[in-house]
């Protein structure tokens, strides 16, 4: 690693001159960064000749926003990396670890859902998101589950497979209502055989490859043989799956063929510090919809058009060394190929760039572009009118309580709720506020033990407790905390509830010496209404109402209901986990060892309730004398008598 001042640019001023080191760096591959005088790094960026790529900034006349971050340099680092491809990964894992406030940054999204066919001798269909493997069959992926479960409903409707999971398709004893309303086969009951269930599978497949022409012809020959044959049942089945194969045709307007099967199309909006990327998808000729995405460092975009190549090309960087690439690629910006050469190097398919004057764009290529440029416009004025709308509630929040913050954007909020069915698995939820939206990812959950089932009160107080402790230790210390958003304070605290929850709130802050000041309660309104809610404070002031016109309320609310979902969703799932391991234990003669083979076997009480006897007895270590007691008490009925192998294992 290198490192060198920075000399004078064009247009800027800068206090070191190193002009000298700069000529010491080597014409090769590798990352640069810069840093300001308190060693923060500003900007990291690759280069195929770092002496060339990093002179690129100084002695010339540069863009206002470029100028104002090459007048800020300190300092530059660079690593030389073996090639173009390293120096790529090594500025992405960079980018990301570091945040650099010139560098346009994308939140990873890795879960893209794929239309899944099983390994089966029956194939079910679902959706699936993760890995991929060899065995398993996959079409994708779709911008969002919607658009998978959309094809599936399609596939259901004209080819009948099957959705239902293993567990419940293994223990089926009649077709279930699907089958009756003609959107499943009915395998699991033998209606169908395995040949003809592979042949739907292999045509569902070619519908999603974009072969609706071939499939409809094949169907209508089939069709014809069959009424040929006299067999009208399966002539009347064959025409029902044509008009609905039909109906799905003529619904897919944006629909292809050939070599337009698999294509990316991209589109920019920029507005002065806001940007857009939509990125839709064509697979198999069918637009499968698009998908919206929004740089992280808003604070990197400047002027429009200086910066639509920039954002394009943070995306394309980003997002394809972790997605597979189709064969084409449609863009409306104009960019070198060259520069993302090596995201696509050592790849199976080396995609085929077009862009906006190209004359490679035809009609319907051209239509696609148009959409996504449409869409791309729309949701940054979605966007810019939802953040605006969020800084309005968040100012009025601050002048409605009279909170001492100057910048909304600064003001941290975090709200408690507690949760817990009857007293079982009572579980706190904290959810944070911070820069005008919800920060899930900061959302934390509190398993509450040690407290009478139902009190409300404690399960608040341990969860505050746990939350706020390490934080007053550190003020008390007068350690430096403000650089981790879960190691400072927050500027305001909610509690969900009424007086008595702030009370406990209050004592809590009194203990650990805390502002009780920060604390507001949110006690529910007469119904329940929103907009009927009072605020209670800790610090002696008179309760408020705001009213359901106050945007500050509608805030609170916001917030609040956050909470309570975030708390009640995590409730619902320990209160599950908490029954299915208490059911197990009171099984009689059921010990560790045959616990977890039959959850190994079943994977978990559904499958385990399903199961026949016949089942259970498969099981190792589970004779049939054993899987008539388990299957007799899982379903409530009278155990038969016990025998000398059932002892706990």
């Amino acid at each position: 690693m290198a490192s060198a001042t920075a000399p004078p640019c064009g247009n800027c001023t800068v206090s070191f001159d190193a002009k000298a080191a700069i000529e010491r760096l080597p014409h090769l591959p590798g990352v640069y960064r810069m840093l300001d005088g308190d060693g923060t790094v500003l900007y990291v960026g690759k280069a195929v000749d770092l002496r060339k790529r990093v002179g690129s900034y100084f002695g010339r006349v540069l863009p206002p926003r470029t100028a104002l971050m090459v007048s800020k340099i300190e300092a530059i680092e660079t690593t030389v990396t073996h090639s173009e491809a390293d120096a790529l990964l090594l500025e992405n894992n960079l980018i990301k670890t570091l945040a650099p406030r010139y560098n346009v940054l994308f939140r990873d999204d890795k879960s893209y859902p794929y239309l899944k066919f099983s390994d089966h001798r029956f194939p079910r269909i679902s959706v699936y998101r993760g890995a991929t493997d060899r065995r398993a069959r996959y079409f994708g992926p779709f911008p969002s589950a919607w658009a998978v479960r959309e094809s599936m409903q399609i596939l259901q409707r004209v080819f009948r497979l099957r959705t239902c999971e293993d567990s419940v398709y293994a223990h089926r004893g009649r077709a279930c209502l699907l089958h009756q309303i003609r959107l499943c086969s009915a395998p699991c009951v033998g209606a169908i055989d395995e040949a003809t269930y592979g042949a739907s599978v292999d045509a569902a497949l070619r519908l999603l490859r974009g072969g609706t022409a071939e499939i409809v012809g094949e169907l209508e020959s089939r069709m014809l043989a069959a009424s040929e044959a006299l067999d009208f049942e399966t002539a009347a089945q064959l025409r029902d799956q044509i008009a609905a194969l039909q109906r799905v045709t003529h619904q897919q307007s944006v629909e292809t063929a050939g070599s337009d099967a698999d294509v990316d199309i991209i589109a920019v909006a920029v507005d002065p510090g806001h940007a857009c990327v939509n990125l839709a998808m064509v697979r198999g000729g069918r637009h499968l919809g698009d998908k919206a995405y929004f740089p992280v460092q808003a604070g990197a975009i400047g002027d429009v058009e200086e910066d639509r190549a920039a954002v394009l090309e943070a995306f394309l960087s980003q997002h394809y060394l972790d997605h597979a690439c189709p064969r084409t690629l449609i863009i409306d910006v104009a960019l070198d190929p060259d520069i993302l050469r090596p995201v696509f190097s050592g790849r199976p398919v080396e995609p085929e760039w077009i862009g906006p004057a190209d004359a490679r764009l035809r009609a319907q290529r051209r239509r696609w572009l148009e959409m996504a440029q449409t869409n791309a416009r729309l949701a940054l004025a979605r966007r810019l009118a939802e953040q605006g709308s969020q800084q309005a509630r968040t100012r009025a929040l601050i002048e409605a309580l009279g909170l001492d913050v100057e910048d909304a954007a600064t003001l941290r909020i975090e709200c408690f709720d507690v949760s817990h069915t009857a007293g079982e698995a009572t579980q706190a939820s904290c959810v944070v506020y911070a820069d005008h939206a919800m920060q899930n990812r900061e959302y934390r959950r509190f398993n509450i033990e040690g407290v009478t089932g139902g009190d409300d009160y404690a399960a608040m107080r341990q969860a505050l407790t746990r939350r706020y402790t390490p934080l007053a230790r550190r003020e008390g210390d007068g350690a430096e905390h403000g650089g981790a958003t879960q190691g400072r304070m927050p500027g305001l605290v909610l509690i969900d509830g009424g007086a008595g929850q702030v009370e406990v709130a209050r004592q809590v802050f009194a203990e650990l010496g805390l502002d009780a000041s920060l604390l507001v309660g949110v006690a529910k309104g007469e119904a329940r209404k929103t907009g009927l809610e009072e605020l209670v404070f800790a610090d002696g002031r008179a309760p408020v109402r705001l009213g359901p016109a106050s945007q500050a309320l509608l805030l609170i609310a916001q917030i609040r209901d956050e909470a309570h979902r975030f708390a009640i969703t995590g409730m619902r799932a320990r209160r599950a986990r908490m029954r299915n391991a208490s059911q197990l234990d009171e099984l009689e003669a059921i010990g560790p060892k045959r616990r977890q083979r039959l959850l190994a076997r079943f994977g978990g009480m559904r499958g385990l309730q399903g199961a026949s006897i016949e089942d259970l007895a498969q099981v190792p270590g589970i004779s049939r004398a054993l899987a008539q007691r388990v299957h007799a008490q899982l379903h409530g009925i009278e155990s038969p008598p016990a025998h000398a192998d059932v002892g706990p294992k």
